[in-house]
């Protein structure tokens, strides 16, 4: 029952983190995070760099960048550190005009 509970707090700490890694990268990024909220898509058990085995956590979130659109993005990372978030390629508007 012990390892259930740590195994669900470290479930949800590791979501806040990804949630606000996400939220930064939008900010960042000058596009609208949309939903406030991230979603699992995979979990797996590997070796880090000082090869201790940790929680692989995969997370996608959706971000809009005119309000009418909604793209995805994605963050990985490894036990409660953020490896990567990566933004799908979106159309940047520039003084009301698209640009690429």
């Amino acid at each position: 029952l012990l390892a259930i509970g740590w195994f669900w707090f470290n479930g949800m700490s590791a979501l806040e983190i990804a949630r606000k890694a996400g939220k930064q990268a939008c900010i960042k990024a000058e596009v609208q995070f949309l939903d406030d909220t991230v979603a699992s898509t995979s979990l797996e058990l590997v070796r880090n760099d000082d090869g201790r085995r940790v929680f692989r956590r995969a997370y996608r979130f959706e971000f809009s960048e005119t309000g009418n659109s909604r793209i995805e993005g994605r963050i990985v990372m490894l036990g409660d550190q953020v490896k990567s978030v990566t933004l799908d390629p979106y159309q940047i508007m520039a003084n009301g005009i698209e640009t690429l």
